[in-house]
């Protein structure tokens, strides 16, 4: 069964945080720089929560807010479900199935481990399905 320590294994460890009062602007401008579609928002080691570009869309743009002087603080995503490296991939899907959620903070030790993505999950369930199907490929062919 897949778990969450194979999907951290495969893309890293890396988290990319900011803290929870820079301006939205300036986080959009970091998940550009670095391809991501979201940040975690710390605070002196401390996880508070993670800001999207979901959340900047609903919460910035389309409720008419300045980007330079609206706050990650007032739009970040905060009180997801925690998963930790040991979870399974379903556990995760039915999780962001049923929060309608895109990203989950993952814990081992209460401290944090990574974060992964719907995408993420689902490059895991097709790597699990591609290695099934060469393994009954060779099955056949002995």
């Amino acid at each position: 069964m897949n778990r969450i320590n194979d999907i951290l294994s495969r893309k890293g460890r890396s988290i990319v945080t900011i803290s929870p009062d820079i301006n939205t602007l300036d986080a959009l401008k970091i998940m550009a720089e670095k391809n991501i579609g979201s940040v975690v928002v710390m605070q002196q080691d401390e996880y508070l929560g993670i800001i999207t570009e979901r959340d900047y869309s609903r919460k910035v743009i389309l409720k008419g807010k300045s980007s330079a002087n609206t706050t990650v603080a007032e739009i970040m995503s905060v009180g997801l479900p925690h998963i930790t490296p040991q979870d399974s991939i379903e556990h995760c899907m039915a999780l962001m199935t049923s929060n309608n959620i895109r990203y989950l903070p993952v814990f081992k030790d209460n401290k944090l481990a990574g974060i992964i993505s719907m995408s993420d999950v689902v490059k895991q369930i097709i790597l699990a399905q591609q290695d099934t199907i060469n393994h009954l490929d060779n099955y056949i062919r002995q």
